[in-house]
């Protein structure tokens, strides 16, 4: 069966919430927001269908609803992180994958980008290179299902908290806009927490 690229591409970009916050540079300057009370943290994740991070949700509730991250609040959309449009809403219940999980399908979807000189006229390289380009677009949205963005660092450069799937409550770093790689925050050689890394200014750039 043939995967129909484009419209599986355009229900996932349905995922993004496009709000329209500031920079979190220029949000998280400013005094951080309140704790959420139990009742607004089981909410939220009953509506985002995902169950927080213990450390994650300890925060929430004892600390702040953002601070140096990005804010989880309740507006017209419903829950959802204030001025991120990274987030793919519609992934958060999928588990997170390795990287090394999708190395092989990437490496051939690479070896699989159509080259003009390879068709006999334009519209069919066209029609080619556009359905390649959905499933490379399918592909790089779900390299970040079951995770939230939690802190941006600007120039594309974000952090990612893990909630779902064996890797739960890790902390990453999407840093595609010049490496193209996922990676895994460290510490002593060990997958980073929430909570180890909340509190330390060389994760944390805000």
């Amino acid at each position: 069966m043939t995967t129909d690229w484009a419209a599986e591409y355009r229900r996932l970009l349905q995922g993004h919430r496009y709000d329209a916050g500031g920079r979190t540079t220029e949000r998280y300057r400013e005094e951080p927001p309140p704790p959420l009370t139990p009742a607004e943290v089981c909410e939220a994740e009953e509506e985002l269908g995902i169950t927080f991070p213990e450390d994650y949700r300890d925060h929430l509730l004892r600390r702040s609803a953002g601070g140096r991250i990005n804010r989880l609040r309740r507006d017209a959309a419903g829950w959802g992180w204030h001025g991120d449009s990274d987030t793919n809403y519609g992934l958060l219940s999928a588990d997170f994958p390795h990287p090394d999980s999708y190395r092989a399908y990437e490496d051939g979807l690479d070896d699989r980008e159509p080259l003009e000189e390879q068709f006999a006229d334009q519209e069919a390289f066209r029609r080619a290179w556009q359905d390649w380009d959905d499933e490379y677009g399918v592909h790089q949205e779900r390299k970040t299902a079951g995770a939230v963005y939690i802190q941006e660092h600007g120039c594309g450069f974000s952090t990612l908290l893990v909630v779902t799937g064996p890797h739960r409550g890790t902390m990453w770093f999407d840093g595609r806009a010049t490496c193209d790689l996922i990676l895994p925050l460290l510490l002593n050689g060990e997958p980073v927490s929430f909570a180890e890394w909340i509190d330390r200014p060389s994760m944390t750039p805000w």
